[in-house]
């Protein structure tokens, strides 16, 4: 029996350990286990300030939101896709076939960008808006990481 992930609904889930600081999370489903765990960083209480752009409850947790002085100059303005696993970055469904976008290419919402393959599954990833593809970061074949920027879109207004 194979089994397919979800990496969507993975997500999910830790997005809510993170928003509920769980350190571990297990789930069995049609023979399928999924245990997850996070290592628990110690809290100073007797630390200083908190720095800009850090998460009161959390503070060793960077917050997702930049400062437009953390922000590199050539990607203000740009929403930046990024990967939402560890895994291999295609620009195409196959070899032969032409990358599913240029740059220059305009850019629909829900429009297949590229696949990440991780653990033998092809997984596609769409973007998330509306607007012209302005670079793309990543060469095909290449690994990638989770959070890794794959590209950048210039969103429609």
């Amino acid at each position: 029996m194979e089994s397919k992930v979800n990496y969507k609904e993975l997500k999910k889930i830790l997005d809510l350990m993170e928003e509920r600081n769980l350190a571990h999370f297990e789930l069995e489903v049609e023979g399928l286990k999924i245990r997850l765990s996070k290592k628990q960083r110690p809290t100073n209480r007797n630390a200083g300030p908190l720095q800009v752009g850090q998460n009161q409850e959390h503070p060793t947790v960077r917050t997702a939101e930049l400062s437009k002085a953390e922000v590199p100059p050539d990607e203000i303005g740009l929403h930046i896709v990024t990967s939402p696993m560890v895994g291999t970055f295609y620009r195409a469904s196959d070899p032969s076939s032409p990358p599913f976008v240029e740059q220059g290419d305009a850019i629909k919402k829900n429009q297949t960008l590229c696949i990440i393959e991780a653990m033998k599954l092809m997984n596609e990833i769409e973007a998330d808006v509306e607007g012209t593809l302005e670079k793309v970061y990543i060469q095909n074949g290449k690994p990638v990481e989770y959070g890794q920027k794959l590209f950048a879109i210039r969103a429609q207004s």
